[in-house]
């Protein structure tokens, strides 16, 4: 996480907002805990915004879930990346965060790490596990980090 350090040298508390991609990261292969992501988010600073997005499938009980552990949850009917990537990028162009973190193995979330470190926003992706890491994806970030997977 060095570069991300560097991005974020001189900062006091940095002000981080966390998107999640619930239907590319909370898959029973990966069996990600959605308090370790806020977990991972909240090591690098001060969380501003922490969303999960669903899409229309999502169980109430994974929506309740989300709300009890402090998300905004979004639930859409559309294309839940879409929505994701916009919003993520909105913020960025118009409130001040200094870290834009999102989980996801998406490769499309890509543009939106780049559009935010044009603007001067540090970058971090998330992986739900190795073999759920998007070398784009992690590749276009400030640094990245995948989550624990479980053990056998």
């Amino acid at each position: 996480m060095e570069r991300l350090r560097d991005a974020l040298a001189g900062g006091d508390d940095p002000g981080v907002a966390l998107f999640v991609d619930g239907p590319n990261v909370l898959r029973d292969e990966f069996d990600v805990d959605l308090d370790d992501v806020l977990a991972a988010a909240r090591e690098e600073g001060r969380l501003v915004v922490s969303r999960l997005y669903l899409d229309e499938h999502a169980t109430p009980g994974l929506i309740q879930a989300g709300e009890a552990r402090g998300y905004d949850v979004r639930v859409t009917s559309g294309d839940v990346d879409v929505k994701l990537a916009v919003d993520a990028t909105e913020l960025v162009l118009s409130e001040h965060v200094d870290l834009l973190a999102v989980a996801s193995r998406d490769t499309d979330f890509k543009p939106v790490l780049e559009k935010a470190a044009e603007n001067g926003v540090a970058t971090l992706a998330i992986a739900p596990g190795e073999h759920g890491r998007s070398d784009a994806l992690r590749n276009a970030a400030d640094d990245a980090l995948v989550l624990a997977e479980p053990e056998e």
